[in-house]
């Protein structure tokens, strides 16, 4: 079985699935230890190959034009890329940004201006076609299991 080229990426959140894909690493190490080759996930590596990934997976929302730019290139040089949990899905709950009343958009306006930030933030899918998602906050355990098991036996 060839080894499965994998990245983790997290966009604007609280890092909470992949923090969960770390401890479901824990459990499934010794079974999936050979099959395996992270090119990026910062939580455990700090070298970052942003090319010829099979599986990507990212996380959070995407909040100013870089991680939108960030986003569509980890599109192109992905064969797969799988929304984890629902910031990546639906905007929610990191979007919250987006339903502040009118006199606080207005008071954080220039601050958004200042760091390059989008006037809403996006979901994931708003931005790229996603092959898959994997819904909770944080993410369903079982989910990821079952979506990783799968692209094992397929070999991506």
């Amino acid at each position: 079985m060839k080894r499965l080229k994998v990245a983790f990426f997290s966009l604007t959140c609280d890092e909470g699935c992949s923090i969960n894909f770390l401890e479901l690493l824990n459990k499934k190490y010794e079974e999936w230890k050979d099959f395996l080759d992270f090119k990026a996930f910062r939580l455990i590596q700090k070298k970052e190959e942003l090319k010829d990934i099979d599986l990507a997976f990212v996380e959070g929302v995407v909040s100013s034009r870089k991680e939108k730019e960030f986003l569509k290139k980890i599109r192109k040089v992905s064969k797969k890329v799988v929304a984890l949990g629902s910031c990546a899905i639906s905007g929610s709950p990191s979007n919250i940004r987006n339903f502040f009343d009118k006199e606080t958009v207005e008071e954080i306006k220039p601050i958004l201006s200042k760091f390059g930030h989008l006037q809403t933030a996006l979901s994931v899918k708003d931005v790229i076609k996603v092959d898959e998602e994997i819904p909770g906050c944080p993410m369903l355990e079982e989910e990821a299991i079952k979506l990783v098991e799968k692209y094992l036996k397929e070999g991506a």
